[in-house]
């Protein structure tokens, strides 16, 4: 199939499944709460950084905003398997509304202090660890097995148009009015998802088996995972990737270290992996039935990728390396994360998607200190390989898993 083919592929998938009202409206709810949620991280940064002088603290930050999901994530997931998942989101929602509201409130008084936005930032990472596998398991309610892939692929466009769009936001506002007003836009911004929540009645789902209460249903998650040979293989990639998509932490340094950059010259190497992403999340929501070999052939490119842009001789090349990683990265991840939903049995789906949020976005605060420990040891080329080389070494361990299989 030629790319015009996979693209024109991807876009009738993809108006097919914006056509059901349902996902169409929670899609632009979306769009809306992730730019709103990119305009806080900027300002939550900005903030800590102004209060310390210190970037240890943005790493500390870091932590408490992952973290829970390490955790929390197989708790997270029984409870998504248990309950009405319109209804934990409906919660989840509006208590990281009230967190924003929160936030803005005290930066207005001037009460807001380094403590205190580690404390919400805790406790926002709480919520979203059911969140995220809540969100995720939502999109099968609304558009079935069949629809998955493209909705999926639409969701990696929602996440890479919102950090741009985030950023540029966050940015502007704190130029002009401060952080207060970074808050209060994520808190409005969550409106939107709240709304549709409220008035959505998603129709019942034939695979929603909700299993019955019983003890040790995180045990019995953990074992299903570990006896699914695709979620097995699947999970040490989502973790992988996770160092990849942190690159506030080895990009910046390989910038201007390595490639001599300034802040113009990082964002557009950012810029140049979004641009790639756009793509790839197309591809990847052009595919009915993803498969375990393309999973596996596209961590494989993915990590070649990153290896060439850490250790590309020159900065031309290192641009073009870096769309090149965006566009693997995405289609790669998105594939990953279909074929994990599909493969696994209903009752199981969300302590499944509770431990993808462990190994992404969980793991990133351990291996965020890991690649700051190989930058300044090894240098700047080192800690940003690690990813790729991450990446290449758990799609050969998940081979055999990976092999064909329905």
């Amino acid at each position: 199939m030629t790319a015009e083919a996979t693209i024109g592929a991807a876009l009738t998938r993809i108006g097919g499944t914006l056509q059901r009202r349902d996902f169409r409206w929670w899609f632009g709810s979306q769009v809306v709460s992730a730019s709103g949620n990119a305009t806080q991280v900027v300002a939550l940064s900005w903030v800590v950084l102004q209060h310390t002088g210190n970037a240890f603290w943005l790493s500390v930050l870091m932590v408490c905003s992952w973290g829970p999901m390490l955790l929390l994530g197989p708790w997270a997931g029984a409870r998504v398997d248990r309950h009405d998942r319109r209804r934990i989101l409906l919660l989840t929602q509006f208590l990281l509304m009230l967190s924003g509201l929160l936030l803005s409130l005290l930066t207005a008084v001037g009460s807001l202090t380094l403590w205190i936005i580690l404390g919400m930032s805790l406790f926002g990472g709480a919520v979203t660890s059911l969140d995220s596998p809540a969100r995720q398991v939502f999109i099968v309610d609304l558009v079935g097995k069949d629809g998955l892939a493209g909705a999926v692929g639409l969701w990696e466009v929602v996440v890479n148009s919102s950090r741009v769009l985030g950023p540029a936001i966050g940015g502007a506002l704190l130029a002009t009015v401060g952080p207060g007003a970074c808050f209060l836009v994520n808190a409005v911004a969550l409106l939107a998802p709240l709304y549709v929540l409220w008035r959505l009645v998603p129709p019942a789902d034939a695979e929603h088996v909700r299993p019955p209460r019983e003890r040790g249903a995180i045990r019995s998650g953990l074992r299903y995972a570990w006896g699914n040979p695709t979620v097995r293989a699947c999970l040490p990639m989502a973790a992988a990737g996770g160092m990849l998509f942190t690159m506030g932490i080895a990009l910046p340094v390989l910038a201007t270290r390595t490639f001599h950059l300034g802040g113009g010259g990082y964002g557009a190497l950012l810029a140049a992996f979004g641009l790639g992403a756009l793509p790839g999340a197309l591809f990847a929501a052009a595919t009915q039935a993803p498969t375990g070999p393309r999973v596996r052939t596209l961590a494989l490119a993915t990590g070649g990728s990153v290896l060439l842009v850490a250790y590309s001789p020159f900065l031309v090349l290192a641009f073009a390396a870096m769309a090149l990683a965006g566009f693997t990265s995405i289609w790669f991840i998105a594939t990953a994360n279909t074929l994990v939903q599909l493969r696994s049995a209903p009752e199981m789906r969300g302590r499944v998607m509770g431990l993808w949020g462990m190994a992404l976005p969980g793991t990133v605060p351990i291996t965020g200190f890991a690649v700051s420990a190989v930058i300044e040891t090894l240098g700047a080329r080192s800690g940003f390989a690690c990813s790729g080389a991450a990446m290449l070494v758990t799609a050969l361990l998940g081979w055999k898993a990976l092999a064909d299989r329905d």
